[in-house]
């Protein structure tokens, strides 16, 4: 694919994504959440994101298979253009951040937005490890019931039974797209390290390293608040009752 269509690829997916937080905008926006209604239009325009892209990504495999064998050199236009749609929208999240919320409050997405960027960029410039990047776009499965988790606590519901059934799956899709897809990617790294230049392989490692760390950070938030602080709850509650009936 060449720069043109690079460009104008990304720059389309960032007018796009800049449309559809725009659209949400003018739907109706749930009580409780128009307290932030920045945020609301934010994590809605990301689960928009994760749908597309995630479906996406497993369509890439589908439609080229070849692409599995070999991630360096192996791609398809069909990949290629997921990979720079989805630089697009880092690209207008990033900014969406900057100029809405104090850097102190976001600088952990704009970090990992900085680093899929130049991943990514690295990526479609160069014509290589696009099938690399789109296995990294598989953890886009998951992000859809992490967005959705997230929109369901701004409109406090997050103690329904359509709550509970999604952290569920969200925790099962964690665990497979997520952290079993980071563990697959540097495996692959380490096993092709003579494969890789050095500041490919660099970049990589670097950028595998602080997802890794920042997805164990989030999964324990995420397993502290849905289960485990809802277990002690339960628990707290169930001492409560035995205490009144004595």
């Amino acid at each position: 694919m060449e720069l043109q269509t690079v460009v104008f690829t990304t720059s389309a997916s960032v007018g796009f994504f800049r449309a559809v937080n725009y659209g949400f905008a003018k739907l109706p926006i749930p009580e409780t959440a128009q307290r932030n209604t920045w945020k609301w239009r934010n994590i809605s325009t990301s689960f928009v994101h994760s749908f597309i892209t995630g479906i996406w990504a497993v369509l890439c495999f589908c439609v080229h298979p070849q692409m599995a064998e070999d991630l360096i050199e192996t791609h398809s236009v069909f990949s290629h253009a997921l990979v720079s749609v989805s630089i697009g929208y880092f690209i207008y999240d990033f900014f969406d951040m900057i100029f809405s919320q104090k850097i102190s409050q976001s600088w952990e997405l704009l970090f990992h937005h900085i680093v899929v960027i130049s991943c990514f960029g690295l990526s479609v410039l160069s014509c290589r490890y696009v099938g690399f990047a789109v296995v990294a776009l598989l953890v886009e499965i998951n992000s859809i019931f992490l967005h959705l988790r997230q929109m369901l606590r701004m409109a406090s519901v997050s103690k329904s039974t359509m709550y509970r059934v999604n952290s569920m799956i969200n925790l099962g899709t964690y665990v497979v797209f997520r952290i079993n897809t980071l563990a697959w990617m540097t495996r692959w790294l380490v096993l092709n390290r003579e494969h890789i230049p050095l500041l490919s392989y660099t970049v990589g490692s670097v950028g595998l390293a602080i997802m890794t760390v920042m997805n164990i950070v989030l999964f324990y938030r995420l397993l502290r608040t849905d289960f485990l602080k809802s277990s002690r709850e339960k628990e707290v509650k169930k001492e409560k009752e035995k205490e009144k009936e004595m």
